[in-house]
């Protein structure tokens, strides 16, 4: 029995399902980072998620805010989760956002296919 129990504790700390269905752009593995972060996932239908909350554009930069006041060590990464079909200044909208508070921004790719 405390087995079972065991494995569904370790199994539920694995699953973290994505809120959205998102492609993301591919690129070659590189380092992984063992900070506490904040995820932004942005859709081709330009709908915006933090930390599985979804959220209109407009009120981004208020919930980024209060996203890295609940990080206790204000180190906080925010990792980008853009559809590889939104463009260029889509991108740079929200990492504008992230450059007038402060907070270090990362993209989030998937392995090339081989």
């Amino acid at each position: 029995m405390f087995f079972l129990l065991l494995f569904f504790l370790i199994i539920s700390t694995l699953a973290n399902p994505s809120v959205l269905k998102l492609t993301l752009p591919s690129s070659k593995p590189g380092v992984q980072m063992q900070k506490q972060q904040i995820t932004i996932e942005v859709d081709g239908n330009h709908q915006y998620v933090i930390n599985k909350t979804p959220i209109p554009f407009t009120d981004l930069e208020n919930a980024l805010r209060i996203e890295i006041a609940k990080i206790a060590e204000g180190d906080a990464t925010v990792v980008l989760k853009f559809d590889n079909s939104l463009t260029i200044q889509d991108l740079a909208d929200v990492m504008q956002i992230g450059y007038s508070l402060g907070v270090k921004m990362v993209l989030a790719t998937k392995p090339p296919n081989k």
